[in-house]
């Protein structure tokens, strides 16, 4: 590896891009993590754009962290659509904020809804750009930011209920596929505000598609993905598809959504994934289990499974993280060692 120190921004974008780094970079996914550091209740994190900027920024200084995400919960664009038709929020004091019932249940719900304004002030969308200009301007340019929306196919499945939207897909494909092209240019408008705002990538969740089958996902998932990608590539950034769970079935399908960088989950091989997206030149990341491999383990045993994990990706494009999110009950010599383990490596 190129001995020389690189920036945050310099080793992520190096990664991303196949060329020589200084060391692989670490990228997790905080959430929790991060808001209890802060010494913040989840609530405040999700509903408050400046304390999840601070959380992330608080996090990223203090384990030295190569990239940071807007992220807090998957009901940023349901919020908003529900306030349209009067839908429910729920925002828990120490959980992830929810819908408490699906707001689209027939054709006749859909066409009750518009096309929100992400930019709103007063929107949870706008409270997420909030986050990401706030981030963006602390860090000028030194460590990569990250957006989030969630795909079309988990914004369905949000705004239906998982059980019901996988029914409907079998039911009615043709209204799935309607709210589904819906969604998906929502999902655009908020992909691009988010770019406005300065983010350097825009992560994009897809957790239930990881339940479907490899042609249900080529129909109903794929596609809109695709979409997403392009728009979001035309507007000159990237895109980070993470999806959670076992996506082993998946993965060659994954690698043809157009995404920049995949966040493998600890359920799927790293050695099949790696194998996948090396061969469509594709930057990955994990795959740590963030239970038994991190909030349960000891700094030793954490920085030795992530070795292994590098051992196994040398040589492809690769970032260090856990397969999802990191716990808050991780004890912060393990999430250090973690985040110290690619300073420790040796080829």
């Amino acid at each position: 590896m190129n001995q020389t120190p690189m920036t945050h921004y310099q080793r992520f974008m190096a990664a991303l891009n196949g060329e020589k780094t200084d060391r692989v970079p670490v990228f997790p996914v905080l959430m929790f993590l991060a808001a209890d550091r802060a010494g913040m209740p989840y609530r405040e994190f999700a509903t408050n754009g400046t304390a999840l900027a601070q959380a992330q920024l608080r996090a990223q200084e203090r384990f030295d962290l190569d990239a940071i995400t807007a992220c807090s919960d998957a009901f940023r664009l349901p919020a908003d659509l529900a306030a349209q038709v009067g839908g429910e929020m729920v925002y828990p004091e120490n959980k992830t904020p929810f819908l408490r019932k699906p707001i689209i249940t027939s054709s006749t719900d859909l066409a009750k809804l518009g096309r929100p304004d992400p930019t709103d002030q007063k929107s949870r969308m706008g409270d997420r750009l909030l986050g990401i200009s706030e981030m963006a301007r602390a860090v000028s340019g030194s460590v990569p930011v990250l957006g989030w929306i969630d795909m079309p196919f988990a914004e369905a499945c949000s705004l239906c209920g998982v059980a019901e939207f996988m029914v409907l897909m079998l039911d009615d494909p043709i209204h799935a596929h309607r709210i589904l092209a819906y969604l998906t240019q929502i999902v655009i408008d908020f992909s691009l505000a988010q770019v406005e705002a300065g983010a350097d990538m825009i992560g994009a969740g897809d957790a239930a598609a990881s339940l479907i089958s490899p042609p249900m996902y080529a129909e109903f998932a794929l596609p809109y993905e695709q979409q997403v990608c392009q728009a979001i590539h035309a507007a000159g950034s990237l895109v980070k598809l993470h999806i959670c769970g076992n996506t082993t079935h998946l993965l060659d399908q994954m690698a043809a959504s157009d995404a920049d960088l995949f966040n493998v989950d600890h359920l799927v091989p790293l050695a099949q994934a790696r194998d996948v997206y090396a061969a469509h030149h594709k930057c990955f990341k994990g795959n740590l289990d963030p239970v038994a491999h991190m909030m349960q383990a000891s700094p030793e045993r954490c920085r030795a499974l992530a070795h292994a994990c590098m051992a196994i990706a040398q040589g492809t494009r690769y970032m260090l993280s856990a397969g999802c999110e990191v716990p808050a009950e991780t004890p912060d010599e393990v999430f250090q060692a973690f985040c110290d383990a690619p300073k420790t490596y040796h080829e």
